[in-house]
């Protein structure tokens, strides 16, 4: 099981999810969902986001393929994305590194974490994840992610 670099299980963990994570974790009840509900209830481990990131989100949420799955849900994509801008604590990166070039919208979710000071960013993206870290921040899957805050017993 991937650990965090300062995990152990007293330790705050300092999280950024990229977009869609977050947007699957919203919409749908799997594991990204599960995570980003036991960090709810950890008081200890914290979730970060920026402006840019919500902004990327609430468009995602306005596409036709979000639209069914929310009726289904009965909730508009704007009480979900407030629900999780509240939650989740704002910061806003000084810069923007170039870091995935492949995908600038990448860089994004990397800006949150340096300035957050984030242990751990939870993604599906290959772009990211072939980084593996960046700045000694890892970026693991949510299910790598889930296990590292659980210590490895999927949820407390």
């Amino acid at each position: 099981m991937p650990r965090a670099p300062n995990a152990g299980r007293g330790a705050a963990m300092r999280i950024v999810l990229d977009t869609n994570v977050t947007f699957s974790a919203l919409l749908w009840r799997g594991t990204p969902f599960r995570l980003v509900e036991t960090i709810r209830r950890q008081p200890q481990d914290h979730l970060f986001t920026s402006a840019a990131l919500l902004e990327e989100l609430a468009d995602v949420l306005t596409r036709p393929f979000a639209a069914k799955r929310l009726a289904l849900l009965g909730q508009t994509g704007e009480e979900l994305l407030a629900d999780y801008a509240g939650f989740a604590e704002m910061v806003t990166p000084r810069t923007v590194p170039a870091v995935i070039i492949a995908d600038p919208d990448d860089d994004q979710v990397i800006a949150v974490a340096v300035a957050a000071g984030a242990d751990i960013i939870a993604s599906g993206d290959r772009h990211l994840l072939s980084l593996g870290t960046h700045q000694a921040i890892q970026i693991l899957r949510p299910a790598d992610v889930l296990a590292v805050i659980t210590g490895g017993r999927g949820e407390p």
